[in-house]
């Protein structure tokens, strides 16, 4: 452990090396000056510290009267700055009246030893402060380490609660999230009147594409859809989640229903121009998306399910008149 001896005597100085060198402290610092042990605390006379100090000091003892600045004064200048509040600071004083004391209480130092230097006093008492240092300095690190678990635990729970909201498969949202964000938007969109939209497409024959083709290419196929309309979407509030089997929807916060239409269209054109090949399809030799839109300004009497329903109604339509297109609900929430 380091020990800074702070005197301008130099007498004092080698009789404080000697008692403790004896007694196994070798890591010793000496200053005739407070500026001088300043600099070595890596500190200047304000208390200011350099960015990258490393000063590894674990005791000061201090002489209380010193040629360039009262002892107690640089004591309150060393615990000022907050790195070094933890070190230990012992006057050194022939001064014992009780208010010298006080005042040095008072700067932050932790005991006294007096002049003349007795052996048994100087090493008993920079024994403890050194004790109480190394304590100090487990704590720390202990906290250090709890701290840093504490981090990784919430950096872990973070990406689990990631994980549990995209689907497995294809990485987008899953139903659990749609359900989470729908609420929060349909409550935003109370707050501020704001229409909320919904896309909900299928991929048509799809069970169709899996008796032909296999289910890996099943699920390459929801992975290659999922990728083809997310690459259609603009902005970063538009939510695209997988519903259910080869069902996705589509969210769209503040959207009237012309640009929720011209979105949908978009990637019913974006999926077939993908040009995967579905030799089971009544609808295309190729891959193709059946769509349904639906618009509600959210109010107090309606509900997410309304809405669902209604891009579900509209889903079930374009199915019905051919499918690889795009239908608009026909109910009217006066939006």
């Amino acid at each position: 452990m380091s020990i800074l001896i702070v005197d301008d005597s130099k007498t004092t100085r080698l009789i404080i090396e000697s008692y403790l060198t004896e007694s196994g402290y070798s890591d010793l610092l000496f200053s005739e000056s407070a500026l001088d042990a300043f600099e070595k605390l890596d500190i200047n006379s304000a208390g200011e510290t350099s960015v990258d100090a490393g000063s590894e000091i674990d005791l000061v003892l201090l002489d209380i009267v010193l040629p360039d600045m009262d002892g107690r004064e640089a004591c309150r200048i060393i615990k000022s700055v907050e790195r070094l509040q933890d070190i230990p600071v012992i006057m050194v004083t022939s001064l014992t009246e009780s208010e010298h004391l006080e005042k040095a209480f008072e700067a932050g130092a932790i005991d006294y030893i007096t002049k003349p230097i007795n052996k048994i006093e100087l090493l008993a008492r920079s024994r403890s402060a050194l004790k109480l240092k190394h304590e100090m300095d487990s704590r720390k690190m202990r906290e250090q380490k709890l701290l840093e678990v504490t981090r990784q635990l919430e950096v872990a729970v973070q990406k689990l609660n990631l994980l549990s909201s995209l689907d497995g498969l294809t990485g987008i949202a899953n139903r659990r999230r749609f359900d989470e964000y729908m609420d929060a938007e349909w409550r935003r969109g109370r707050r501020h009147f704001k229409p909320l939209s919904l896309i909900m497409a299928d991929i048509d024959f799809f069970k169709a594409y899996n008796d032909t083709y296999g289910h890996q290419a099943g699920d390459e196929c929801l992975m290659t859809v999922a990728n083809t309309i997310q690459s259609t979407l603009r902005r970063p509030e538009d939510l695209l989640c997988r519903y259910g089997g080869e069902e996705f929807t589509v969210v769209l916060p503040g959207t009237q229903k012309n640009g929720a239409v011209f979105l949908a269209e978009t990637i019913c054109s974006a999926v077939e121009k993908r040009a995967i090949l579905h030799s089971g399809s009544k609808a295309s030799d190729h891959v193709t998306v059946s769509l349904g839109v639906a618009t509600i300004l959210p109010t107090k009497e309606l509900s997410t399910a309304d809405l669902i329903s209604a891009a579900d109604g509209a889903l079930y339509s374009a199915k019905c008149q051919g499918r690889n297109r795009v239908m608009v609900a026909s109910v009217n929430f006066n939006n």
